[in-house]
């Protein structure tokens, strides 16, 4: 009894003081990963000693492995992949591919790795990025939909996808001698365990978590999900394989069934709670005095991953024919190492591939480069147009920023310029040739540019932000121009310089946040129109209607409410 009231209570502290790491880290806008890695530390061993039985802890913790991976292999998307998938699959593998390549070869050159297989590991820990935050950040900045947030998540999406394999062919390289025969052995196994999961995921899966949904018992469903999860996860622990590759293809047995969605949103409590208590384990092996003793060392690895990682990840998007801007951005959205490199690295440790100090030295570089994202990411667009003005770059940076396509006449006069092809765009586009007016489109997507192209719309491929772009859009005799973009940062930099050759010209544009509009008018906007805003003037005009209030009257009170730029109704 004594050893299970230990037990809960190793759990409770484990749990509380996550929760308590992740909301400080969370206050003081970080990744609340590091929080649980922080608490980790200070009830850990190497902290306030305050747990009867970290062995216990950890292989909890094991679960919380198997249900990350799990989590991802359910909400992996092959429609998300296909939308940018050259890149996501050629550009993912060559940048797996050459970051491996450039630590293995700098690892070993300066003695940081023993030997090759020890080399090639640290180049694939390092390879991964992290999902989790880039999408945090996308999603904070509002630019999930933007042509650079599309590439990240395509090439992240590939990456996770990539480390079902990475985890399965991982022990070969406890054999360096004999790496060819093991690396087949290995894919053996994976092709074999492949085989009999896709079976079970089309004939036997499917079948049996209906059968569980139609018992419509919550816990009997959960019940049936785990056990799927456990049992896949186990039986790949029995071929020599890793628990995480199992748990990830018995998420992706799920993720193409109807119940997915409902899986999913049963598994993500358990998830987030022992991907909490995984996190803060790895967190009671950290030696505060080991990392102070290698301080140097952790900022040269940071400097070495991130630098070199963007400088990788940079030609690469170039060499599938995108801007420069957007290259750069990408470069620096992906250069940091993921989440699931924790995994990769305590799999390395518990496979000697990796010393118990190695292994240290990479979750505090792995940490630091979380943090540093989002300030990466904010100084990507500054730095990708500072490199037009370097002398002696210009000339050559300017084909990357010039347009990639016209289809357009010589030409145009009293035309309506377009930023932007997307749902907004297209609207008004559709709107705006019914009516007889000359339309012009700038974009950056080649998906959207094929669209433009089949129907016969002029457009110019490239960044609507830059220069070189809108020399060609002959702004100065354009009647209006509709910035229509995902992006804001790239909305305001249009703006600026659309004014700047057109100062008298009539600019509407689409707000992504109620904070932007002053902005934007006072930049210069003729109008600011926020979509959420006009979505509740419409429904509001109908209740009105509904309600008998005069039409003249519900004018008057919409037409004030846009005139004052929305204060009467902007949250307070």
């Amino acid at each position: 009894m004594a050893t299970e009231q230990s037990l809960i209570l190793d759990f409770t502290i484990v749990l509380g003081a996550a929760a308590a790491g992740g909301y400080l880290a969370n206050r003081l806008r970080q990744p609340v990963l590091l929080g649980y890695l922080a608490s980790g530390l200070i009830v850990g061993p190497f902290g306030f000693k305050l747990l009867s039985d970290v062995s216990q802890i950890k292989s909890l913790a094991e679960i919380g492995v198997a249900f990350l991976l799990f989590a991802l292999g359910v909400e992996f998307s092959l429609a998300e992949l296909k939308r940018v998938k050259d890149i996501a699959l050629q550009g993912s593998l060559l940048q797996i591919g050459l970051t491996t390549a450039l630590v293995a070869f700098v690892t070993i050159i300066l003695g940081w790795a023993s030997g090759l297989s020890q080399g090639i590991f640290l180049g694939v820990v390092l390879s991964l990025s992290s999902t989790a935050m880039v999408l945090k950040t996308l999603t904070e900045r509002g630019e999930i939909n933007t042509l650079h947030g599309q590439i990240m998540l395509a090439i992240l999406i590939a990456q996770d996808l990539a480390l079902g394999v990475i985890l399965a062919i991982l022990p070969a390289l406890q054999q360096p001698e004999n790496i060819a025969l093991a690396l087949g052995i290995a894919i053996f196994k994976i092709l074999v365990f492949v085989a009999v999961a896709i079976a079970l995921s089309k004939w036997i899966v499917p079948r049996l978590i209906s059968s569980f949904a139609a018992t419509e018992s919550n816990e009997l469903f959960l019940l049936a999900v785990i056990a799927l999860c456990l049992g896949v996860a186990l039986t790949t622990a029995s071929l020599g394989l890793s628990i995480a590759m199992g748990a990830f293809v018995a998420g992706l047995m799920i993720s193409e069934i109807d119940y997915a969605d409902q899986t999913l949103a049963k598994v993500l409590p358990l998830r987030d709670t022992f991907a909490s208590l995984f996190f803060a384990s790895i967190g009671m092996l950290i030696d505060p005095v080991l990392l102070i003793h290698n301080l140097g060392l952790i900022i040269g690895l940071v400097l070495l991953v991130m630098v070199g990682k963007a400088l990788i990840v940079l030609p690469i998007v170039l060499r599938f024919g995108y801007s420069l801007k957007t290259a750069v951005v990408v470069s620096f959205g992906i250069n940091q190492i993921g989440e699931f490199s924790f995994v990769l690295a305590l799999e390395g440790w518990r496979l000697e591939l990796i010393s118990q100090q190695t292994y240290l030295l990479l979750l505090a570089t792995t940490a630091i480069t979380l943090v540093l994202t989002p300030m990466w990411l904010d100084s990507a667009p500054h730095l990708a147009d500072s490199f037009n003005h370097i002398p002696g770059l210009t000339n050559f940076l300017r084909r990357f920023s010039a347009p990639k396509t016209i289809f357009m006449p010589e030409r145009m006069s009293n035309h309506v310029v377009v930023a932007g092809y997307g749902r907004v765009g297209q609207v008004i586009v559709k709107i705006l040739q019914s009516q007889g007016y000359p339309v012009l489109v700038i974009e950056n997507s080649e998906a959207a540019a094929q669209r433009l192209r089949l129907h016969q719309i002029p457009y110019i491929f490239g960044d609507a932000d830059s220069e070189l772009v809108l020399e060609k859009a002959h702004l100065q005799t354009a009647k209006a121009l509709a910035i229509a973009l995902p992006d804001p940062a790239s909305t305001r930099l249009l703006l600026k310089r659309a004014l700047s050759i057109a100062p008298q010209l009539d600019v509407i544009v689409r707000s992504h946040i109620d904070s932007e509009i002053d902005f934007l008018t006072q930049m210069g906007a003729r109008e600011v129109v926020q979509p959420e805003f006009e979505a509740a003037l419409e429904l509001g005009n109908h209740l009105l209607k509904t309600l008998g209030a005069e039409e003249s009257h519900i004018r008057s009170v919409i037409n004030a409410i846009r005139t004052d730029k929305y204060i009467s109704i902007r949250p307070e």
